[in-house]
């Protein structure tokens, strides 16, 4: 279990909240069914509790408390906090008005199957790459802190190792951390530069021909242009999911198309498989993006929500 998630559950156990929560479970039930109904709860209470504060419900009206309010349930996941968050933005209600951070909601909110959200989208545009500060992730640590390439390195045969150092020296020139890299190459074909999988994947980074012809690789066999290729199409992966490691490795393994159709991780095994090896390699879930290498996926803010709760993997 994450600190985060502890953390929570600690707090929750403090009000008697997860007491109530768990009684509801059958005996035995999954850690992560029991997590899944605390995010749920606390979200549903954050959203009440927001209703409460923005129309004077027993409480003192306070606008700007019920949008902080909002904002929490949403990153929990709550499509009606999505919702009224986003209404908020459109009218001014208790915020300076914005349609920008409004069609942003109202997109999140209908990706999760609310009714209205599509219609008030009509009034405020669509998603535009405007996240609220709220809902933004926190920003990165120093990247990979104690690690080296050249530990994991040195166990290869030389032959290996002479492709690993290439992976590692390429991906500066892709903004990609070289841990990251050297775990996409690693899990693709184990630095095997003649490697051809049943689906015609080639080379190191196992580009099949579309993604080959995408990205202006020619010799999918010639070990440094294989590598540029497939680190700059993680590069755009990481851009078009806002730098979620989980949905790019999803994204390099079974394409974009799939993560946004089955809305995170899709369910195949060998992606669940591949994304789970890549995650536990680098031990964290974000990475830095170069927001100018591609528009992010019209979906990303709803994905990531997923992602962040587990649902990405």
């Amino acid at each position: 279990m994450s600190r985060s998630l502890h953390l929570l559950v600690a707090a929750l156990l403090a009000s008697e909240s997860l007491v109530s929560i768990a009684a509801k479970d059958e005996p035995g039930a999954p850690e992560g069914a029991v997590l899944e109904a605390v995010f749920v709860d606390h979200a549903r209470y954050l959203a009440e509790l927001a209703v409460a504060h923005e129309h004077g419900e027993g409480v003192e009206r306070e606008p700007a408390r019920a949008a902080a309010l909002y904002c929490e349930s949403a990153r929990l996941g709550n499509t009606e906090a999505m919702y009224s968050l986003g209404w908020m933005y459109a009218n001014g209600r208790g915020l300076a008005r914005n349609d920008a951070y409004a069609g942003t909601l109202f997109a999140m909110a209908a990706f999760f199957g609310h009714p209205q959200a599509d219609r008030m989208r009509r009034y405020t545009g669509d998603y535009v790459g405007a996240v609220p500060d709220c809902l933004q992730p926190p920003p990165d640590a120093s990247p990979d802190p104690g690690w080296s390439a050249e530990a994991h390195i040195a166990a290869l045969s030389t032959q290996r190792k002479q492709l690993a150092r290439l992976v590692v020296d390429l991906s500066a020139e892709y903004a990609i951390s070289p841990r990251l890299a050297l775990a996409i190459a690693l899990t693709e074909s184990n630095l095997d530069a003649d490697a051809v999988s049943p689906k015609n994947a080639m080379g190191v980074m196992q580009l099949i021909p579309d993604t080959a012809a995408r990205f202006n690789v020619r010799k999918p066999f010639d070990p440094e242009e294989n590598i540029r290729g497939g680190l700059a199409y993680l590069r755009w992966l990481l851009a078009y999911f806002r730098g979620d490691i989980a949905l790019a490795a999803a994204g390099y393994n079974a394409g974009e198309r799939a993560v946004e159709r089955y809305r995170g991780v899709p369910p195949y095994a060998e992606t669940q498989a591949y994304v789970a090896r890549i995650l536990a390699f680098m031990q964290r879930r974000k990475h830095a993006y170069d927001s100018r290498v591609t528009e992010p996926s019209p979906v990303a803010p709803a994905l990531q929500l997923v992602s962040e709760r587990g649902g990405g993997s």
